[in-house]
This record gives structure tokens, C-alpha cells and sequence, in this order.
């Protein structure tokens, strides 16, 4: 399976000659090359992990296909036909298994709401936990991606959660909220925290990818 990093929090997953498309938001550029799509994650809510104009330029190319999210994805877009997944379900899409974790957004300050948040593991292996710290309970991680910088990142928390996970293999994704200094501070803390559990960094920026 080959994973994909796009701007920010967006992920493309291929396998078996389809593909998986996770949150792509409004801090993405339109995707290229999309080839056999046969679904569509979205953790949550927030204009950064999907909006519409994605949605549809997707669709369009492959119609039908089922868009995953909780249930704050399917009540604000609510024009788009989308299976509630909650923390506990596992679904199929094409070559993909799709397990769910967590249920909320971490907390990014007292005065604004906690809105549903899942994480996704694909086939056993890949982990994205969205914006939130949720660990996939006890899995053999091989590849993660971790959270580097947001509004409700603290880069402690998030190293205590490179180090709960404790994949193989792990990469920064929810970035551009970073200068190039930042991201490079950030990267070198999630490094060490993998590190502790024997496990590597790749540093992915958009368009590169690792494979699983």
C-alpha cells in the first residue's frame, strides 16, 4: 500500500490499483491523477479536511462512491450522501478495511465547541488519528501519521502520542499552520519520540510518499 502526502492533512492511499482519498480541505490544492477512487474519509467537520469543491471535483470522476465520516461530516454536508462511521465500526472499500477510533476533536480552546472526530486504521497497518490523540488500542503500527501542528497541538502531547502509538514508521501531517522553521522543530520531536519505540521518521513533504 502506498501513502501519499498532500498539503496539510490530505493523504492518498493506493492499493491494488485503487485508491482512498482522505480529508482533502481547503488548505489542499486540487488533486492530479486520481485514478480508481474508491472512497473517501473524512475525520471530521473543519473546512481544512474537506470541502465541497473537493468533494465534487472526486465525484465527478468516480460517482457513487461512499464518502465515510462521523456524524458532524454527514450533518454539515449534508448535500452529500455520507455512511456515519463512530469509533468500533469497520468498513470496506475496494482493497481497503477501514477501522474506526476515537469519537471527539481534541480540544483546541474552552470557548469553542468539541465536535466528533475519528481516527482511521487501513488494513491494520496505516493510522491517521484526524485531529485528535486517539491510539488505535493495541496494533502493530507500521506507518503513522502524526499530527505537527495545529490550533490544539501542544508538540509534548503530541510526541506522548508518537510514543502510545509506538508505529514503525512515522511522518508529520496537519502542517501548514507551520513556517518552514516550525515544521523542522516540530519534525525533529517526532523523530525522537519513534525513535524511542525503534521505529523511523520520514520527513514527507507534498507529494512524496511511503509504502507500507
Amino acid at each position: 500500500m502506498r501513502v501519499t502526502k498532500h498539503e496539510h492533512a490530505c493523504l492518498r492511499l493506493e492499493e491494488q490499483g485503487k485508491t482512498l482519498v482522505i480529508d482533502p480541505g481547503n488548505f489542499t490544492r486540487p488533486l492530479e491523477g486520481l485514478h480508481d477512487v474508491v472512497g473517501i474519509v473524512l475525520t471530521h467537520e473543519h473546512p481544512d479536511h474537506w470541502t465541497g469543491e473537493h468533494l465534487d471535483r472526486i465525484l465527478a470522476g468516480s460517482p457513487g462512491i461512499p464518502i465515510f465520516g462521523p456524524a458532524g461530516v454527514a450533518a454539515a454536508a449534508s448535500g452529500y450522501d455520507v455512511t456515519v462511521v463512530a469509533p468500533g465500526d469497520t468498513v470496506t472499500a475496494g482493497p481497503f478495511t477501514l477501522s474506526f477510533f476515537g469519537g471527539r476533536h481534541n480540544v483546541i480552546h474552552e470557548s469553542i465547541p468539541v465536535i466528533d472526530n475519528v481516527g482511521v486504521l487501513v488494513n491494520g497497518a496505516f493510522y491517521y488519528p484526524g485531529d485528535s490523540y486517539a491510539v488505535p488500542g493495541d496494533v502493530d503500527v507500521q506507518l503513522l501519521a502524526a499530527p505537527v501542528g495545529a490550533p490544539w497541538l501542544k508538540i509534548g502531547e503530541a510526541m506522548d502520542f508518537v510514543l502510545a502509538v509506538a508505529p514503525r514508521r512515522a511522518f508529520g501531517t496537519h502542517d501548514m499552520t507551520l513556517s518552514a522553521i516550525g515544521l523542522g522543530m516540530h519534525r525533529q520531536r517526532l523523530d525522537w519520540a519513534v525513535q524511542q519505540g525503534g521505529g523511523s521518521f520520514v520527513a514527507l513533504d507534498p507529494g512524496d510518499h511511503a509504502d507500507v
